[in-house]
């Protein structure tokens, strides 16, 4: 048997220590099972060695004296004893390249808001609520009828008018008397054989702002309503922003005549009493909007195709003269001066430099 040269072996023991890998990195091709990379949402980070190097690793897990890791580099999974871990460095690198989206940092609590603003935007909010998707009463306008052109809802301002009051967009008042017992006659005459304002469906629902302008305030005072309708003293022509809360509103259709448009008296007493209906006269519900700013005025039944005004019962034997006048014709063209929904604008934030 042939004798191997003892100085030849240990120079090929050299050989092979010097190219194995060091004890403390023990390679192993068997990928590291899901349940021992941390964190659990695995990323590129750092296992910072005492000796100043590092081993970029997608998760680890201490198992007893020795750390297994994932390498990134290498796709396989290593391990290396736990005392040659730079633990503090390395737990530093994680917490200053932690992502901004980390689950483990705490959200501010949102800011508390001064119930005193939070009334104050609610009284705000009640000068010019949302009738439709986007779309909000105004402020300055008192009575207006909410309208549907070619499925895009509208708000057309009405104006009051009758023939011995001018044409106004301010609450005016001229009562007059109807007797139930005499017969059916003239109260009011409108000039046209057409109102300005004709709506596009047969159950228009107009809103009434209710109060006067000098008490309306932006801010969160008291709100006085004017009560003007049921005041037996009031005078007989007397201006003001909107109507009463507490009247009654009916919508009465007009006979066509030439050039001119009727509108015959009624009976006061048999209203909402559930006798016959009477011919030419709708009877409405009305509600008073959160905040007590605006009434919203219904048809109980759909309108027929035809002429109207909205009349105020200010008591029950007497009517206001000054009337909302409007027709119902679906096809008619679009009205002036409407207000259409205002989608809100996205709020966008630009990033500005120290500069700036």
């Amino acid at each position: 048997m042939r004798q191997i040269n003892p100085h030849l072996a240990a120079c090929l023991c050299s050989l092979a220590l010097a190219a194995a890998p060091p004890l403390a990195l023990r390679a192993q091709q068997a990928p590291l099972p899901d349940t021992q990379t941390t964190p659990a949402a695995p990323h590129r980070t750092r296992l910072i060695l005492k000796d100043g190097s590092y081993q970029i690793v997608m998760g680890y897990q201490i198992k007893g004296d020795i750390v297994s890791y994932a390498s990134a580099e290498r796709g396989v999974t290593e391990e290396v004893p736990t005392d040659l871990v730079d633990w503090d460095a390395t737990h530093k690198w994680e917490r200053q390249r932690a992502p901004a989206t980390d689950s483990h940092v705490a959200e501010p609590p949102p800011p508390t808001i001064d119930p005193e603003l939070l009334k104050e935007e609610a009284d705000r909010a009640a000068l010019t609520p949302e009738v439709a998707p986007d779309l909000h009463l105004p402020e300055l306008d008192s009575v207006l009828a909410l309208d549907y052109f070619h499925g895009t809802p509208e708000l057309v301002p009405l104006v009051q008018s009758d023939g011995q009051l001018n044409h106004t967009t301010s609450h005016n008042i001229l009562r007059l008397t109807l007797n139930p017992r005499a017969a059916s006659h003239e109260i009011v005459q409108l000039k046209g054989v057409e109102a300005a304002v004709q709506m596009h469906v047969a159950s228009p629902v107009i809103y009434l702002r209710i109060g006067d302008d000098s008490v309306v305030s932006h801010g969160g005072t008291p709100f006085v309503v004017d009560t003007h309708g049921n005041s037996s003293n009031a005078p007989a022509n007397k201006n003001s922003s909107g109507g009463s809360p507490d009247s009654g509103y009916v919508m009465v259709r007009a006979d066509i005549r030439t050039d001119t448009r009727v509108l015959a008296s009624f009976n006061i007493a048999t209203l909402g009493s559930g006798v016959r209906q009477q011919e030419d006269v709708v009877e409405t519900t009305s509600e008073v909007l959160p905040g007590g700013r605006w009434m919203k005025i219904t048809p109980k039944q759909p309108l027929d195709f035809g002429e109207y005004a909205l009349m105020e019962i200010v008591s029950d034997k007497e009517v206001n003269l000054g009337v909302w006048d409007f027709g119902v014709h679906p096809t008619a063209p679009e009205n002036r001066d409407i207000l259409k929904p205002e989608p809100k604008r996205p709020i966008t934030l630009e990033r500005r430099t120290p500069d700036q």
